[in-house]
């Protein structure tokens, strides 16, 4: 039998409306959006007014509704029923945007520290003028935990969420002088707001920083020598040396580690 000029076939009715024609199996199968015939060789037919039911499933599936609540919806449309679920939806749109938001902000940060990286050499030490940032902060020493122990203490404190920015460690001035550089105050991540609970601020000013490559054992001759380029220029290290990777979401290997070092520095 030959589909009358008006029937349309899954393949052509697909086509009209830019869609694989598996979802139109998979929605006549869950009873959401049927053919309007079904010939004697099971051939599925549509007819072209069914394009409007189509395109208005389509309409409400870019609201960022599930299939199961358009089936719903469908099935018992209201004006009570729409109104919730479009205040849900704005909901859990607004959430996605927070997400992007945040995902935009932590791909720009590793860039930015990727560029550093580029563009300064091994040991490189200058002077620098440092914007205000806060920082969640959870005390923490190093001198009997390894790097697994670090790893363990950052997850059992923070969120995945929180530490995605990147984790640092910060140790008193006092102890670097003192060359005590296994005394660290603590760890820090990136605060995402500057009301969260544990949050310190690294105040805005001038930073004596460093940039070192390798492992982290060649951390405290690279102190001396940032004390000696203070000691040398007329600077005053004062509060905390701040220490954190630059890199280590690209390399393979702790040789090819960038540490940054800043700590900031006044005029006697």
């Amino acid at each position: 039998m030959q589909p009358d000029s008006g029937k349309i076939t899954t393949a052509q009715f697909a086509k009209m409306h830019g869609i694989n024609k598996r979802t139109l199996h998979y929605y006549d199968s869950i009873g959401l959006f049927s053919p309007r015939w079904k010939g004697e060789n099971n051939y599925r037919y549509y007819d072209y007014m069914q394009g409007i039911d189509l395109e208005y499933i389509r309409m409400l599936k870019d609201l960022n509704m599930s299939i199961e609540e358009i089936k719903a919806y469908v099935d018992h449309p209201d004006e009570e029923a729409f109104w919730q679920i479009a205040d849900k939806k704005l909901e859990e749109i607004d959430r996605e945007i927070q997400r992007l938001k945040k995902t935009k902000k932590i791909l720009r940060r590793k860039k930015e520290q990727l560029e550093r990286c580029r563009t300064l050499k091994d040991r490189d030490i200058r002077v620098r003028q440092c914007e205000e940032e806060y920082y969640c902060v959870s005390p923490f020493s190093h001198s009997d935990d390894g790097i697994e122990g670090i790893y363990a203490h950052i997850k059992d404190v923070w969120s995945p969420g929180q530490y995605s920015l990147g984790i640092g460690s910060y140790l008193s001035v006092d102890n670097v002088k003192q060359k005590a550089f296994d005394r660290y105050e603590g760890l820090f991540t990136y605060a995402q707001k500057r009301t969260e609970k544990g949050v310190m601020v690294r105040p805005k000013g001038t930073y004596l920083c460093g940039l070192i490559k390798g492992t982290w054992e060649h951390l405290p001759e690279f102190y001396e020598e940032l004390m000696h380029y203070a000691d040398q220029n007329n600077l005053e290290p004062v509060g905390y040396a701040y220490e954190i990777g630059l890199n280590d979401f690209v390399i393979s290997s702790m040789d090819e580690y960038i540490t940054q070092i800043a700590m900031r520095v006044t005029e006697p």
